[in-house]
């Protein structure tokens, strides 16, 4: 039987992969709405298929968040988010990336992403470390909620207790920034969680640099299964990720305000 690829080979392919993304997106003038599904962008779609042709011809089976399944089947499978903060990216807001994640029947193997505003790229080796750029990533190290930094996604309904909170726009940047350190925290805080492409590829460098990334409700993160997204919580300790989890289990996501036809608006209605 021929051995499958190296995780030093799937890294590669994962660069070319990213660097074929970084090249689309450069020729695609215009990365407004694409008329096609809400949220989704002109650049998404670039995007998508430029990584898509390389994984694809690489052997490697794809679920991207833009085009679904193709080579479903296969050994390994590419969890592919082409472009991560895509609405950060098409307002001109520096937070958006390529996030990229093999994952084998044991879970995450091999993961890259691609902060494509400041050049910088993380990646990360089940059981061989997470690096940015060469240099190995540690979390933080904290382990009280009320001294921590946390990114959200979404909000809660109130305060859970942090030291400070951000709310950045693309969960894999999120994630790698738990795993060097910057973050202390992450909580998806949002009614419909979030999908496995929009974490695989930071979750691997999260947990290789020592963090704790979970689900709510404590199912498989790789599980690429119904219903498709989940809420998710990273803590630079199992403490933190824990105290987040808890307080946020209190007290849910903030409610979406809908007054109905014809309702007058109340208080805080409307864009922040």
């Amino acid at each position: 039987m021929t051995p499958g690829p190296s995780d030093e080979q799937l890294l590669a392919t994962l660069g070319r992969a990213a660097e074929a993304v970084a090249g689309a997106l450069a020729a695609t003038p215009d990365w407004g709405s694409a008329d096609t599904v809400p949220g989704q962008h002109k650049s998404d779609l670039a995007a998508d298929a430029a990584a898509v042709a390389v994984l694809n011809g690489a052997g490697l089976a794809v679920y991207s968040e833009e085009s679904g399944w193709t080579g479903r089947g296969r050994d390994l499978t590419v969890v592919v988010d082409p472009l991560d903060g895509s609405t950060n990216a098409a307002r001109g807001i520096s937070w958006w990336a390529t996030s990229l994640c093999v994952v084998d029947a044991d879970g995450p193997r091999v993961g890259l992403v691609d902060d494509l505003v400041h050049g910088t790229r993380t990646t990360a080796v089940r059981g061989g470390g997470a690096f940015r750029d060469g240099v190995r990533l540690t979390a933080s190290g904290c382990t009280d909620l009320t001294q921590a930094i946390v990114g959200l996604n979404g909000l809660p309904a109130r305060h859970l207790g942090w030291g400070q909170c951000r709310a950045l726009g693309a969960a894999a940047l999120d994630l790698v920034a738990v795993a060097a350190g910057h973050l202390d925290g992450f909580l998806d805080c949002s009614p419909e969680g979030l999908a496995p492409w929009d974490v695989l590829g930071a979750t691997l460098a999260c947990q290789e640099a020592g963090a704790t990334v979970a689900r709510l409700d404590g199912g498989a993160l790789h599980d690429l299964g119904d219903p498709v997204r989940r809420p998710v919580v990273a803590g630079a300790t199992p403490a933190v990720a824990e105290a987040l989890a808890t307080a946020f289990a209190d007290v849910g996501p903030l409610p979406l305000r809908d007054p109905g036809p014809g309702a007058a608006a109340g208080p805080g209605s409307g864009d922040p």
